[in-house]
C-alpha cells in the first residue's frame, strides 16, 4: 500500500501524515486479515441462506413481515462487506476485487458495484466539499444555505422541513440505490457493464420470482415496502453520522493537505463494540478515511494512535455518542433548512468554510 497523495499540502503538512502513517504501519494495523473476512463472509452467507429457507417454509402468511427487517440487516451487512472489498481491504488484485465486489453488489445486494465505487471514490477524495463530494450534493438534503437558496417548489418545501423529514427520507435510500443502479447500467458507463447488468437483472428476477411464488400480491407489496424502508434507514443511519453536521468546504476553496482534508469533516462514534458491529466499523470514520484499505478490525486500535497524534499536532478530532451525533445532524439540517424560508437569492452559508 502506498502513502496517499497530499495535493496542495506544504512540506510540514506532508510530514504530518507521513509520520502518522509510519506509526500506524509500525503497529501492524495495515496488514490484511483474510481469516477475519473469511469468517465474516461465511457467517453472513449462512445467515442469508437461513433467512431464505425460513421465508420459503413460512409460505403465504403476514408473519413474513417479521423477516423483512432481518433481511434488511443481513443485506446491509453484506453491503458493508462489499464496501470493504471495494476499498481493497479483502482482496489484493484489481480483477479479484472487482469480481467479488460485483458478485456482492449486483447479484446479492442488487446495487451497481461500478457506480458505487465511482461515487464513493469521489467522496473519499474530497469529503464534504460542495460540488466535488456526491454525498454533499444529495438530492434528499441541503447541506449549505446556498443549496437551500437554489431550491424551488416541492424541493424547497422538503428542504425547509428536512430535519423533521430526516428519517422518512432515509427510508427512500433503497429506492434511490435501485434507480441509480438501473440508470447506470442502461445509460451510464462502468468497467464490466455486461456482467453488472446481467447479475443485477438476475438479482431482481430471482427476488421477484420468490415473492410471487411464496406470497400473495398484497403480502409481497407490503414485504417489499417494509424491507426497502428498513434497509434505507439502516444504511442511512450508518453513513449519516460520519459527515453530516460537520464543516463543509466551498467548491472553489483550494484543497488543503490530505490529513486535514480527511480528519476535519469526519466524525467518529463514541460507542461500544456492539454499535460498531452494527455500523460495520464505519463509526471509526476518521481512521477509515485516512486508511481506506485498513481492515475494519484494525480501526479501533488505530483510533487510539490517530487520536493521540492529532492531539500532538493540535488538530481537532471529532467524536460524539450515537444520540449526540444525530442531535447534531438534526440541529444542522434545521439551521440550514431555515435558509429555504428566506429570499431565494444565494446567501453566505454559516456551514461552508474554507479549508482549515
Amino acid at each position: 500500500m502506498t502513502v496517499p497523495e497530499t495535493a496542495g499540502a506544504g512540506t510540514a503538512s506532508r510530514g504530518d501524515f507521513t509520520e502518522l502513517y509510519r506509526r500506524v504501519s509500525d503497529a501492524g494495523l495495515l496488514r490484511r486479515r483474510p481469516l477475519y473476512y473469511l469468517g465474516r463472509s461465511s457467517a453472513l452467507i449462512v445467515a442469508l441462506g437461513l433467512l431464505l429457507a425460513a421465508f420459503a417454509a413460512l409460505g403465504a402468511t403476514w408473519r413474513q413481515l417479521l423477516l423483512a427487517p432481518l433481511f434488511a440487516f443481513v443485506l446491509g451487512q453484506l453491503a458493508l462487506l462489499g464496501h470493504d472489498v471495494a476499498h481493497r481491504a479483502v482482496c489484493t488484485g484489481r480483477r479479484s476485487t472487482d469480481l467479488v465486489g460485483i458478485l456482492l453488489g449486483n447479484l446479492v445486494v442488487g446495487m451497481s458495484y461500478g457506480w458505487w465505487v465511482s461515487d464513493h471514490n469521489r467522496h473519499h477524495a474530497q469529503p464534504n466539499r460542495e460540488g466535488h463530494d456526491p454525498a454533499a450534493d444529495s438530492i434528499l438534503f441541503v447541506r449549505t444555505a446556498e443549496q437551500a437558496g437554489r431550491t424551488t417548489g416541492v424541493r424547497r418545501f422538503v428542504a425547509r422541513h428536512q430535519a423533521e423529514l430526516f428519517f422518512p427520507l432515509l427510508s427512500l435510500q433503497a429506492l434511490g440505490l435501485t434507480v441509480a443502479t438501473w440508470l447506470t447500467l442502461t445509460r451510464g458507463s462502468v468497467r464490466y457493464r455486461p456482467l453488472e447488468r446481467t447479475l443485477a437483472a438476475l438479482h431482481y428476477l430471482l427476488a421477484a420470482a420468490l415473492l410471487v411464488v411464496v406470497l400473495t400480491p398484497l403480502q409481497a407489496l407490503a414485504f417489499v415496502v417494509l424491507f426497502g424502508s428498513v434497509f434505507g434507514v439502516y444504511l442511512g443511519c450508518i453513513f449519516a453520522p460520519n459527515h453530516k453536521g460537520m464543516p463543509m468546504t466551498g467548491r472553489d476553496v483550494e484543497r488543503t493537505d490530505f490529513l486535514r482534508r480527511q480528519v476535519l469533516p469526519s466524525r467518529n462514534l463514541r460507542a461500544g463494540r456492539f454499535v460498531h458491529f452494527l455500523f460495520g466499523g464505519l463509526g471509526y470514520q476518521i481512521e477509515h478515511h485516512l486508511f481506506p484499505a485498513m481492515p475494519v478490525v484494525a480501526l479501533r486500535p488505530a483510533s487510539r494512535i490517530v487520536r493521540g497524534y492529532c492531539a500532538e499536532i493540535g488538530l481537532e478530532y471529532c467524536e460524539a455518542g450515537l444520540v449526540e451525533s444525530f442531535r447534531e445532524i438534526l440541529r444542522d439540517l434545521r439551521s440550514v433548512g431555515r435558509a429555504a424560508t428566506a429570499d431565494r437569492s444565494v446567501r453566505p452559508s454559516r456551514r461552508t468554510e474554507g479549508a482549515r
